[in-house]
């Protein structure tokens, strides 16, 4: 059960919003200043605070201000609830470090809906903060002054349907990419028109990196590969947390040096595997980076041009070594053409 901490000097508001909330099946406790709730936060660690702003001893500015600088509470969720509706006022929280802003008077569902969002965010993000090394939501959880969770909470966010591009070659970077839902590949296009795959991205990845790293434009496209929700990180705050610490430096450093490693093992593969093994790589490196939850089946829903951009082979030698593969048992072609994965372990030894 999560616990919320709600900061109301208005006992009518608390009592409310408490039982709301409790009816929800939220932990619930409170505070009537920004004081006490800094106390009772750092006591108990609730998953979330709500707070009002115009309150006596401490108001809710303070009290977030508190929160942010206490390592304790610094990355606890906070939604503020104000009767006032300035447009500064909205500015402030927000620039304040605020997850949220809810205007007096509100109906329970607004409050909730909020409430579900973030939680729903934290365990996105959660979810491969201690996946494989090397990872760029690994460099920026690394940092002292700020966590991953307030560099992605509270960005814009963005909805991208299958087979729509995120950005192209040349344009200039503006925002670190998170991938909230979906999948995203990005890749070349040669001047004869072939594609070459040049990495693929998972819910929970970050991407479009390197070009803000270089202060270049960017080397490659991005797209999306199925319906996408992506979470768009301003370059400002992307640059100033990496410059934050030598901690995140050297993360950085590590990670780039495998980036240049997995993309010389990916371009000595396409330049001298056989047919076989080029097709068997890209199905394997698919299956790796999306195999679906223990004992479910795993579909690959990409065009066959797609899939051999990832593979680097032509897309007519891709078919006839799919239809190989299919004959063997290694996997089946569905009536809407997706391929089903059917012995992951076998294709995979196809490549030793």
């Amino acid at each position: 059960m999560k616990t919320i901490l709600v900061v109301e000097d208005n006992p009518a508001i608390l009592e409310d919003v408490s039982e709301m909330l409790e009816l929800a099946r939220y932990k619930v406790i409170t505070a009537v200043n920004g004081k006490e709730g800094f106390e009772l936060a750092v006591k108990q660690l609730p998953d979330l605070i709500i707070s009002d702003i115009m309150m006596p001893v401490v108001d809710g500015f303070g009290l977030l201000h508190l929160l942010r600088h206490e390592s304790l509470t610094e990355a606890i969720p906070v939604i503020f609830l104000t009767s006032k509706t300035e447009r500064n006022d909205f500015r402030n929280a927000m620039e304040s470090g605020a997850d949220d802003f809810i205007t007096k008077p509100f109906n329970n569902d607004e409050l909730l809906k909020a409430i579900e969002n973030r939680f729903k965010r934290l365990e996105v993000i959660k979810k491969n903060t201690t996946a494989e090394p090397g990872r760029i939501d690994e460099l920026i959880s690394s940092a002292n002054n700020e966590s991953l969770e307030k560099l992605v909470a509270d960005r814009d966010s963005r909805t991208y349907q299958k087979k729509q591009l995120i950005y192209k070659e040349g344009q200039t970077p503006h925002f670190l990419y998170f991938i909230e839902k979906g999948k995203v590949r990005t890749f070349k296009i040669h001047e004869d028109g072939k594609q070459l795959a040049v990495g693929l991205f998972n819910e929970g990845d970050f991407f479009g990196h390197l070009a803000l790293l270089e202060e270049t434009p960017y080397k490659e496209m991005a797209q999306a590969l199925e319906e996408t929700e992506l979470v768009l990180i301003p370059r400002k705050a992307f640059e100033e947390q990496v410059g934050k610490n030598l901690t995140v430096a050297r993360q950085l450093i590590k990670m780039l040096a495998k980036n240049v490693t997995e993309n010389e093992e990916h371009l000595l593969g396409i330049a001298y595997n056989t047919l076989r093994k080029k097709v068997a790589s890209a199905l394997t490196s698919l299956y790796t980076k999306y195999k679906p939850k223990k004992d479910e089946p795993f579909y690959i829903d990409i065009s066959r041009d797609e899939l051999s951009s990832i593979s680097g082979t032509a897309t007519e030698s891709l078919i006839r070594t799919l239809t190989e593969f299919r004959n063997e048992g290694l996997l089946d072609i569905k009536k809407d053409n997706r391929i089903e994965i059917l012995n992951p372990k076998k294709l995979e030894k196809l490549l030793r």
